[in-house]
């Protein structure tokens, strides 16, 4: 049976044009295709997103990339509604957040969505646990209660300890700390982290990810996460959205990503990571009955086994020492064949089974 996943966020056709000519533009650019530069030249605005539509789903990690002003954060910006859309609307658990008055948009940040910027903004004349507790204190939580959340919150990001320090006594990687523990102390639906370890030591960083996607495993919160690294994007997200000029160029898992590329542009994009990690088993095994149908009926008794999500990396190791094939199973039951020539295959990037380029 498959399992239906609910949308806990929907886009639906953003467009945000900015100038004072901004309908015409849009319109200009439906109509005759206009880039954004002849935008730019003809009616003086900017092109910022144009005709975003996705979804995310609930305790799903979708991340959006792009190069510095490709409108990631632009894009983002529309969910909370920071930023008002020229066309389009976003839906909250079904909800249309363009349609919401400034009360139920209130409210609708107070207790759904938490978000986590670069720069975490902490008050200063505060102290972690007051920083951490802030956003239930604006909504009237006793100092008791205050404080339980907040300590839980800082044990979360490892920072038990510190909570009595003000920001100037942190380094940068405990600052961002910090602000993870105030988004995950008001328990949102939703985490909207835009860049959030971009300005951050290469090793801080890859520590601070793997803080966020244990937390996000334990808590299973809907995050919309903007990097402008692939290696991050890979890495913590469940899907990859890539952006260009304001354009959602492709969506799609990080296996997707780099095997499919959609156009030029993304294959540039991807052209350097390793697939080891990525591609599957299901992606290059054969199925049994079309192996055996060519090579007759097989004692498998003696075949290294694999999983269909186990990758090249887990694949090799198994195919190390073995001049068998490798058998997939699902659920304890036999459904393909991964072959030596299909595994060497999948490691330069090319389909087996088809003879071409992934």
């Amino acid at each position: 049976m498959v399992e239906l996943r609910e949308d806990v966020i929907r886009c639906e056709g953003i467009w945000k044009i900015f100038g004072d000519r901004s309908r015409q533009a849009t319109e200009a650019v439906r109509n005759e295709g206009l880039t954004k530069k002849e935008i730019r030249e003809k009616f003086d605005c900017v092109v910022g997103v144009q005709d975003a539509s996705f979804t995310v789903g609930r305790g799903e990690i979708f991340c959006i990339m792009g190069l510095s002003g490709s409108g990631k954060s632009t894009l983002i910006r529309h969910i909370n509604r920071l930023i008002e859309p020229t066309l389009g609307a976003v839906y909250i658990e079904g909800q249309n957040v363009n349609a919401m008055n400034a009360q139920e948009l209130r409210q609708l940040r107070a207790e759904k969505i938490g978000m986590v910027f670069q720069s975490m903004a902490l008050m200063p004349h505060r102290t972690v646990r007051d920083n951490v507790a802030f956003s239930l204190e604006v909504r009237g939580a006793s100092e008791a209660e205050r404080a339980k959340v907040a300590a839980r919150a800082i044990e979360m990001v490892d920072l038990t300890g510190w909570d009595r320090k003000y920001p100037d006594e942190l380094s940068g990687g405990m600052q961002q700390r910090v602000g993870l523990a105030r988004a995950l102390a008001a328990d949102p639906t939703i985490l909207l982290m835009d860049e959030p370890f971009s300005a951050l030591d290469p090793l801080i960083r890859r520590q601070l990810q793997g803080t966020f996607m244990d937390l996000s495993a334990e808590l299973h919160k809907t995050t919309v996460f903007i990097t402008h690294d692939l290696d991050e994007a890979i890495r913590i997200g469940d899907r990859i959205a890539i952006m260009k000029d304001g354009v959602l160029v492709q969506i799609g898992t990080p296996e997707q990503i780099v095997t499919e590329p959609a156009d030029d542009y993304v294959a540039e994009f991807v052209a350097g990571i390793s697939k080891l990690d990525l591609v599957t088993a299901a992606r290059i095994m054969q199925p049994l009955a079309a192996y055996t149908q060519a090579h007759g009926p097989q004692d498998t008794a003696r075949w290294p086994v694999a999983r269909p999500e186990q990758n090249l990396n887990e694949l090799v190791d198994l195919a190390v020492g073995t001049d068998h094939p490798i058998l997939v199973r699902a659920e304890g039951v036999a459904i393909g064949v991964v072959t030596k020539r299909a595994l060497l295959r999948g490691i330069q990037g090319r389909d087996e089974t088809e003879g071409r380029a992934a």
